[in-house]
This record gives structure tokens, sequence and C-alpha cells, in this order.
């Protein structure tokens, strides 16, 4: 298989995202990898902000790479933490220039083994929902088509990542809009069985059920389904 056939295959693989069964931490598990594999790293974690904007490691290739992303956190240095702040890929930072932007990231950095490290955005135009870190054994340098590989695969893994959390919404969407659905027939049906009952207009039954819910801190659909059930008369709307 040639490099270019490999990543049409890694990019069908990352927008792969409509089943059933996606997994968002396998999904960025995924990333990684195969972004270890086409740039020449050693090593590649991924750190996304929740929906308040806190950071969490979400994906890493080794315990070596989660332990700098979990200390790039702790301390509030780090390349990756300079690639979010400016959307942009932050790579090539020269040992001396890396010592002096990130102290105590950089000692970490040696400690564990790495020489080098590198950060791409994850983003869809002005949205960034985290970053993927590269980490080096060696003093490595990205060429422009390597930071280009690794955009793309960070921006079709975020148009992934986005649009699962939009399925996700509009399911929930679609979940609430049948619950509100039903509790309309429910209360509907209760209105029935109160204008059956007492001979009261529809107005009427509602305002009773209503009122009853509201000064026993009930909501109306509990109400109306005790009415249907016969578990709640009219007397005791009135009466309470």
């Amino acid at each position: 298989m040639t490099s270019e056939q490999r990543l049409a295959q890694v990019f069908v693989e990352l927008a792969d995202t409509l089943v059933d069964e996606f997994d968002t931490l396998d999904f960025l598990s995924t990333l990684t990898e195969r972004s270890v594999e086409l740039l020449n790293a050693d090593a590649a974690g991924v750190i996304l902000a929740d929906a308040r904007g806190v950071l969490h490691v979400v994906a890493s290739t080794s315990d070596r790479a989660q332990l700098l992303e979990l200390l790039e956190l702790q301390n509030d240095e780090g390349p990756c933490l300079d690639c979010l702040q400016s959307a942009r890929p932050v790579v090539n930072v020269g040992g001396g220039e890396s010592r002096e932007r990130w102290p105590r990231f950089s000692t970490a950095l040696a400690e564990v083994g790495f020489a080098s490290a590198h950060a791409i955005p994850l983003r869809l135009r002005d949205s960034v929902v985290g970053a993927m870190n590269l980490f080096c054994a060696g003093d490595s340098h990205l060429s422009e088509d390597d930071v280009a590989m690794g955009q793309a695969l960070a921006d079709i893994a975020t148009i992934g990542l986005l649009q699962e959390r939009a399925v996700r919404q509009s399911g929930l969407i679609a979940e609430q809009l049948q619950t509100a659905l039903d509790n309309r027939v429910l209360i509907e049906q209760a209105k029935g069985v109160l204008m059956a009952s007492a001979e009261i207009d529809v107005d009427q039954a509602f305002r009773l059920m209503r009122d009853y819910s509201r000064r026993k801190n009930h909501p109306v659909k509990d109400v109306a389904r005790q009415v249907v059930t016969r578990t709640l008369s009219v007397e005791h709307l009135r009466r309470s």
C-alpha cells in the first residue's frame, strides 16, 4: 500500500462516525495512533475542552504522553495550551526556545525520554475543541507537508466529533419532544375524565389539575396520570 493509499484509508476511518457503536474515546485513540504512524512521532495525545471550557486529557498512545499532557494542564504551560489559545499549530520549537517558553514542561519532556513536541489544534472555522500533542524521541522537524497532513487529520477528527455531538443533541431534542407530546396526550385524557365525571368544561378541568399541582408542588403530568388511573378524584382536587 502506498503512503497516499494509506492516508486515504485513514481519512475514511476517521470520517466514519455515523455508527451506532460510536465511541469518542476509541475514536480519539485512533486519531493519536494514526498520527504517530503517519507523522513519524513516537507518541501522541489529545486534550479536549468540555462544555464549560475545562480541559481534559482524553486520549494518549502511552503513559508517558498522558503524563506530559497532565503536567501541561497542571502547570498551565506547554505547546498544547499555546496551540489552544492561538488556534494554530505550534511546531518546530527549538530546545532553547522551548526551555524559555515552557521551562517545567521542557524539563518533564526530557525526563520521560522525549526531545521535542508539537501541537496541532482540533478546530473547525472559529471553533477550537481541543489540541493534539505529538512527542518525539529525537529533535524532530515537521515539514510544511507534515503540518498540513497533521492538520488535515485533526480537522476531519474535529468534524467527526462535532457531527457526533450534533447527532446526540438532535436525538436528545427528539426525545424531549416525544416526552412533551406523550405528556400532552396524558393531560388531554385527564381533562376528558374530569369533564365526564364532574360535568365541567375543558378549561376548568385543566385549571383544577394545574392549581392542585402548584399547591402540592407536583408536575401536572403526574397529577394527570393519577386522574386517568382514578387515584385522584375531582373532589380531592377541589378539597386539597
